[in-house]
């Protein structure tokens, strides 16, 4: 079952939306505005966004450009604006789809099928990184070390996992707050000392002096595998809730 977030400031028109996803099988939210829409995508994973582009705080293209800003998620645009230009502007901020007013409610789900489906291979690409005794499952969400589990917390695992999807790159202290914590955590970068700690007590042989969670001082963080081997098996390890 998949969980959408459907952003649209007409509450009838979001409801009626509601209603026909949950009858076909969705969890969804609702929210009528981008502030909202926004803390929504970073408080909990989704799988795709359908967008209103007439919102009463911010422009929907503000949100799709927001949301690429951290995330990959689907994102459908669904607008009674049907000008090549407002398209075009939508779908060059990052939208991976465009339906106009009027619509059917069967081509709606099929373009978030679609969407869906299109957005699936990047997620679950190398999904099983194994480091001699640290085995990381980012399809699982899953972590084992010395043959033992490893329980992290929710938001533990969402740190971890913004870093190792990015192997060997540096991941910057803003980029990791608004992917982890949402937008409005930009400047809270204690948060990230704190975790970063915990992360290294669980993972790290030597936590005071880390060899796979490196600090960039002043900058940010990088995760660096080392002889690392990849493959598409699940590892049966422990859960991170």
């Amino acid at each position: 079952m998949s969980r959408l977030l459907i952003v649209e400031d007409d509450e009838a028109l979001g409801r009626a939306l509601a209603i026909n996803l949950k009858v076909r099988g969705h969890q969804v939210v609702v929210a009528t505005n981008a502030a909202t829409a926004l803390r929504i995508a970073a408080a909990s994973p989704l799988e795709a966004v359908v967008l209103d582009l007439g919102l009463p705080d911010m422009s929907g293209v503000a949100v799709i450009t927001g949301l690429r800003g951290w995330s990959s998620i689907p994102i459908i645009v669904l607008s009674a604006r049907d000008g090549q230009r407002d398209k075009v502007a939508a779908l060059d901020a990052g939208a991976d789809d465009y339906v106009t007013k009027p619509f059917g409610m069967d081509e709606l789900l099929a373009r978030i099928r679609a969407a869906v489906r299109r957005a699936e291979p990047a997620a679950l690409a190398e999904p099983v990184l194994n480091m001699g005794d640290l085995t990381i499952d980012l399809a699982a969400k899953r972590v084992r070390r010395s043959g033992s589990d490893v329980r992290l917390t929710p938001t533990e695992w969402h740190l971890l996992e913004a870093l190792v999807r990015r192997p060997g790159r540096l991941v910057s202290h803003r980029q990791l707050l608004e992917e982890v914590w949402g937008p409005s955590y930009w400047s809270q970068t204690n948060y990230l000392r704190v975790y970063m700690a915990q992360l290294r007590r669980k993972l790290e042989a030597d936590p005071a002096k880390p060899q796979l969670l490196i600090t960039e001082p002043g900058l940010g963080y990088r995760f660096e595998p080392k002889d690392a081997e990849r493959n598409g098996a699940p590892t049966g390890a422990a859960s991170s809730d």
